[in-house]
């Protein structure tokens, strides 16, 4: 902040002028544009909460590299089936054996599911099991539909038209995307509502004010409608992918990134009132000390989200832009809708802790009017060696707990945290069927390696059955087995002809394992690895691989990305600090702080939670927003540290800049981590870690690092922080 100098003691008395023409501009007709322009940038936005799931996918398949065997496959395997309708699974259960007339009457409750809009006319006839305690049956489900409502409608049918005494289940492909879909609803209503609770409470308690929390939150707000209607724009032209995903994050990034924004000008506008007398002249001076930190951590925070464009996965490089054009838009709101709005109310804003005007006040008493957190800042001074060492061998001992993440994928019977009728289907799928049964390998090969093909899958442990694709069977399959293709149906009939595409048939394998698991995994490895030695070329495909791929291209990002978001943060804080000791310092506090975030996530994931692991993309996420979001304290203090060292030389400029900064970025921390600890309220398992990781990370930031760690090191280091700049070669210790 910059500061009055002592004035001269026979300083003569000078007369206000008259407010020049600009400056009644700038008081009224410039902020009421700005207010205008965003009210109605609300007005437009506001609408399209409910409608994002009208641009938005969640199917997985979706958000692999092109270039993936799985994406290969799906994009070939509609033209060898003629249809690209999704399969749900049926799977009706009993405690008692089913006898023929019960079969008959599941038969007669599977046929009226033709009369449900979503459902497709090749609906497979019940099969019994071995032991006759279930019946499956294949429904084709419209891709076009809302699989959500489409496997809701069957359930309902299901349970009014079948005997007393049978339970049915929709698992598969379609039920899983249902309980993904019925998770991901809650985002634009429970998820804003706990976010914004969340905050309106911090800000009331930071503030003990009736007005300014809510001019806060309402710039937060702005600030999201604007970049949900620019984002649903894009999504709809096709220029931007948006996921159930994406969305839950884009919201709470905006929320808290523009809050923590709009607390920095805050802070820095209640300041200027105490030293100036006019609105305007306090609105310049505080966008003036505002304009560079909130632009270097916006910025840094933009960088490191675009890096995620160099990410195999789409999921991945699709949150990249998204994100950053939310943060983008938080920062405007906080730049321009918030100081119209303080420039407009002025000190009545602040009531009833109104500013006084205090041009006066010398700095001894601006610094105690602090509170306690000059106290922490003479405490730091006092002894800065043992504490920054203490607090580094604690933050790495934390670290450890990494060795414990399991990050290596998990099941997609897992995602959802909630009961899960899908869930329940696959269980029940298992028991009494082959458990990949509807959910198959898909391989591609040339049609004179058909049977070749077929008895390498054959000979996988973990294949039960192989089937080719026809257009001579009313399945639309026919069986292969070691002694060569049999008929598709009864004794004597004619063996099919494989449907060719271009000199290519499909291969269906069935899985005796769960698609989702482990074992169906390792079983898919296997069968491209024996392919891709001596085999015949060939694409594996389908739910199992579309996994296997998409963990894979995760673990490609996480090696890639990694290094390039440290590299770019730290080349923009060596040009915000004019420094390089600086900037590396800051780096390596801040990657400890992340290690010792996801050291203690991970016994909480294991021994509290009890979580079946992680998805690979989950430390990728999480080092991305704690860097990124992290750093964003460090350069809130280090900007106003420097401020301070200019003029008092580097100890007592990290004092005053630990003082001063101490409230805003506390509050900024509970803030961030109080909206990300919001995304706990969807149950998704990829969310919850999410919101455990960044939150635990960003009051490890703001509680440790930025208050005990970074102050210690920069007061026992002395001036050399600054190494090579001018601050380093004139500056006072």
């Amino acid at each position: 902040m910059s500061r009055s100098t002592p004035s001269a003691p026979t300083a003569a008395p000078t007369h206000r002028r008259p407010p020049r023409r600009g400056d009644r501009v700038l008081r009224s007709l410039l902020p009421a544009l700005l207010i205008l322009g965003w009210l109605a940038g609300m007005a437009l936005g506001g609408p399209y909460f409910g409608r994002v799931g009208e641009v938005s996918s969640n199917d997985r398949t979706a958000y692999l590299p092109e270039t993936a065997e799985a994406t290969e496959v799906s994009r070939l395997a509609p033209e060898f089936t003629g249809s690209d309708e999704i399969p749900a699974i049926v799977v009706i259960t009993s405690e008692e054996q089913i006898d023929s007339p019960a079969v008959e009457e599941i038969a007669a409750s599977i046929e009226a599911l033709r009369d449900l809009e979503a459902v497709g006319e090749e609906i497979s006839p019940p099969i019994p099991s071995e032991d006759s305690l279930a019946v499956q049956a294949f429904v084709p489900l419209d891709p076009d539909a809302d699989l959500g409502e489409a496997t809701h409608a069957i359930e309902d049918s299901l349970a009014q038209d079948l005997p007393a005494g049978l339970d049915a289940h929709v698992t598969g492909p379609a039920g899983f995307s249902a309980d993904l879909g019925d998770a991901f609803a809650g985002i634009d209503g429970l998820l804003l509502a706990v976010a914004l609770a969340a905050v309106l409470v911090i800000l009331i308690l930071v503030y003990r004010s009736p007005l300014l929390p809510l001019i806060v939150l309402s710039t937060s707000v702005s600030a999201l409608c604007v970049a949900l209607l620019i984002i649903w724009h894009l999504a709809d032209a096709g220029v931007l992918l948006l996921s159930g995903q994406t969305q839950g994050i884009l919201f709470i990034l905006v929320i808290g990134a523009a809050t923590d924004y709009s607390l920095l000008y805050v802070a820095r506008y209640r300041d200027e009132l105490r030293r100036l007398r006019g609105r305007a002249e306090a609105t310049r001076a505080a966008l003036r000390g505002t304009l560079e930190p909130v632009l270097a951590s916006g910025g840094t925070v933009i960088a490191g989200l675009l890096c995620l464009l160099l990410s195999d996965l789409k999921s991945n490089s699709a949150l990249g832009p998204v994100a950053a054009i939310g943060i983008a838009v938080a920062m405007a709101a906080a730049l321009s809708f918030l100081p119209a709005v303080l420039l407009l109310c002025g000190r009545a804003a602040f009531w009833p802790r109104r500013p006084r005007h205090e041009p006066d006040a010398d700095e001894s008493a601006e610094l105690a009017g602090h509170g306690g957190w000059g106290r922490v800042a003479a405490a730091v001074r006092r002894r800065p060696r043992p504490l920054w060492i203490l607090t580094a061998v604690f933050l790495g001992l934390a670290c450890l707990g990494v060795t414990q993440l399991q990050a290596s994928g998990v099941a997609q019977s897992e995602l959802v945290l909630t009961e899960s009728s899908a869930r329940d289907g696959q269980v029940a799928l298992g028991e009494h069927f082959p458990a990949g049964a509807g959910s198959p390998v898909q391989v591609i090969t040339a049609q004179e390696d058909l049977e070749e093909t077929a008895e390498r899958l054959l000979a996988q442990d973990g294949i039960d059955a192989v089937t080719f694709a026809t257009a001579d069977s009313p399945s639309g399959s026919a069986p292969v087995t070691a002694e060569g293709i049999r008929p598709a149906g009864p004794p004597g009939a004619p063996v099919p002809e494989p449907t060719a595409v271009d000199g290519q048939v499909l291969l269906q394998g069935t899985l005796t394992e769960a698609p989702d698991s482990r074992a169906a995994e390792e079983t898919v490895r296997a069968l491209r690895a024996d392919l891709a030695a001596d085999g015949p070329a060939a694409l594996v495909g389908g739910v199992t691989a579309t996994a296997i791929d998409t963990n894979d291209a995760s673990v490609h990002d996480r090696a890639l990305i990694i290094p390039i978001v440290l590299a770019v943060i730290l080349v923009i804080l060596m040009l915000l600090l004019r420094a390089i000791l600086a900037p590396v310092l800051l780096i390596a506090t801040t990657v400890l702080s992340f290690g010792t975030a996801m050291g203690i996530s991970a016994l909480l994931f294991d021994h509290v939670l009890g979580f079946p692991g992680a998805d690979p993309a989950v430390p990728l996420f999480g080092f991305v927003f704690l860097v990124a979001l992290g750093i964003d304290y460090n350069i809130f203090l280090m900007t106003r540290v420097r401020e301070e060292a200019l003029r008092h030389g580097t100890a007592d400029g990290v004092v005053r800049g630990l003082a001063v900064t101490g409230g805003v970025i506390t509050s900024a921390g509970l803030v961030l981590a109080a909206t990300f600890a919001a995304l706990g309220v969807i149950p998704i398992l990829f969310l919850a870690q999410l919101a455990v990781i960044v939150a635990l990370g960003v009051l490890l930031d703001t509680f440790v690092v930025r208050t005990l760690l970074v102050p210690a090191l920069v007061l026992d280091l002395g001036k050399v922080v600054w190494w090579p700049s001018r601050l380093w070669r004139e500056g006072a210790r």
